[in-house]
């Protein structure tokens, strides 16, 4: 079946001697893995170079008993050019991509994530705080690929946490003080800090952005976000030891 989509790379690599494989976070299809033949033997076959997390319109052969598919055509929509000047915001943009590879699962459509993604790029391309941009990124992302932290009670027994909050990694979400030396190890969280991803959770991208944090909850945050998705990825990205 011939298809045609929207599409994010996410990751490519060379393929034999003329061509290709790129990663497509697709609008419609979700994450695509597919073959660019000749590619690299005559660059003008495709309008596009394939640049990790430059956006593309691909038409592809789906193939039945196959993960990694022919791809046909790829013309550039988007290069997202004014993230490319500066070496943070290129760390950035290769996280995020980075992560949705590791969290989104092959050919499973999730349009909330891909228009998330596209938000993202988009606004990584002007915005000063790009640390507050990842940090909103990720805290979104949690929430949409099934890993949305517990925050509005106790993880553990369900009672309201009022003071001295602490965030069980392994449970996923907040403890009160009667339950955490029941539990074992938990990071302690400021409740500003719980209020401001719980804001991110509940509000529209744009809106969330306009949220101002102060230093120490940022760090806070850094700290809980990244060691949570560790936890339950299993695994460190390579890009987040560049993010500051």
């Amino acid at each position: 079946m011939i298809v045609k989509t929207e599409g994010i790379v996410l990751k490519s690599f060379d393929f034999r001697e003329t061509s290709r494989i790129a990663t497509f976070l697709t609008r419609d299809f979700g994450k695509v893995k597919g073959v660019l033949k000749g590619i690299r033997k005559d660059p003008r076959k495709f309008h596009s170079s394939i640049d990790n997390f430059s956006l593309n319109e691909i038409v592809y052969y789906q193939y039945r008993n196959s993960d990694i598919h022919l791809i046909s055509h790829c013309d550039m929509k988007d290069f997202y050019t004014g993230l490319r000047q500066d070496l943070e915001r290129m760390t950035a943009a290769s996280y995020a991509t980075e992560l949705i590879d590791n969290l989104m699962p092959v050919e499973e459509q999730n349009i909330e994530i891909y228009d998330l993604m596209k938000s993202f790029l988009k606004s990584l391309q002007t915005t000063p705080d790009v640390s507050k941009l990842v940090q909103t990124f990720q805290i979104k992302i949690l929430s949409l690929s099934g890993f949305k932290p517990h925050l509005e009670t106790c993880v553990s027994c369900s009672n309201m946490v009022s003071q001295s909050p602490r965030f069980s990694l392994r449970l996923g979400g907040l403890l009160c003080g009667g339950c955490q030396d029941s539990v074992g190890e938990a990071t302690p969280i400021s409740l500003g800090a719980v209020a401001s991803i719980l804001h991110i959770q509940k509000n529209n991208w744009d809106a969330a952005l306009r949220l101002g944090m102060q230093p120490f909850i940022k760090n806070e945050l850094k700290y809980v976000l990244n060691h949570f998705l560790v936890f339950h990825l299993e695994r460190h990205l390579r890009s987040t030891r560049f993010l500051t």
